[in-house]
């Protein structure tokens, strides 16, 4: 079965468990899943009941889809994300782009938690991604599955949608929100970076560092969707002052960001 078969198969169930094909989608990153919680939720269903979605080996991922609304506003929300490194190729990684693409969906926000490069950041502040550097070693427009998808050399001069990033520093600024602009590096992990690594992300560009986001972007402008993506800021990666990796801080300041989060989206979706 070749990959268009398999998003059909995929769509077809998704529709019969009354999802709703709607424009507004959203993916929601490690450790974020409250902001599902103001979300007036009208169905949802599993990921591992839809044929050929992938599954997360994450902890903290819920891995269902909800379609809901944010006000007035429908949306559909994946609830759970995908990394290279939990044994996936691109294909699989990117598999929800794909699906959303089928149920309609023209505009994409992408969350993610990330560290900070650059040391103006604070944690728990929100950081809008306005490029990526992709160090990952890889691109799901080079694997296999991909060939008929779509474009494969698809230009990303302007992968982030300028037009959703005014917004977003106008809802900020209205709304007394501390929010940067920065460039955001996508490596492989799990693990965490070396000093010497973070020296080199800071010489090369990067503001902030994670390992998501980037594969999904690819794909979505291969797919003509407009996409906006906003990290959280929930450590500082101070090569000078290394401090070892404490989960439950971590939590703690991707907590306080989501909240800072919630209230932008909740206006920008008003305006989308």
């Amino acid at each position: 079965m070749n990959s268009k078969e398999k998003i059909e198969e995929s769509i077809e169930h998704i529709l019969q468990n009354k999802i709703k094909k709607c424009d507004l989608g959203v993916v929601i990153g490690t450790g974020l899943g409250g902001l599902v919680n103001s979300v007036n939720i009208i169905t949802e269903i599993p990921y591992s009941s839809i044929p050929h979605f992938p599954i997360s080996k994450m902890e903290m991922q819920n891995s269902r889809i909800i379609f809901g609304k944010i006000n007035s506003r429908e949306i559909l929300i994946f609830d759970g994300r995908f990394h290279k490194y939990e044994d996936l190729n691109y294909f699989q990684i990117t598999y929800p782009i794909y699906i959303m693409s089928q149920l309609g969906v023209n505009k994409l926000i992408i969350t993610n938690a990330a560290g900070g490069i650059d040391l103006k950041l604070k944690k728990g502040q929100l950081m809008i991604i306005k490029d990526h550097i992709n160090l990952q070693g890889g691109s799901p427009l080079a694997e296999k599955e991909n060939f008929g998808m779509g474009e494969r050399f698809v230009d990303m001069s302007r992968p982030y949608s300028k037009d959703l990033i005014e917004k977003v520093v106008y809802i900020s600024n209205q709304s007394k929100i501390k929010i940067d602009l920065g460039v955001y590096a996508c490596v492989l992990g799990p693990q965490l970076e070396t000093s010497a690594e973070y020296k080199y992300l800071r010489i090369i560009g990067a503001d902030a560092v994670g390992m998501s986001t980037v594969p999904e972007i690819i794909v979505a402008n291969q797919l003509g969707i407009e996409c906006l993506a906003i990290s959280v800021i929930t450590d500082l990666c101070d090569p000078d002052n290394l401090e070892q990796i404490n989960i439950k801080e971590i939590i703690e300041m991707g907590k306080k960001g989501e909240k800072r989060l919630l209230k932008i989206l909740f206006e920008l979706v008003k305006d989308i």
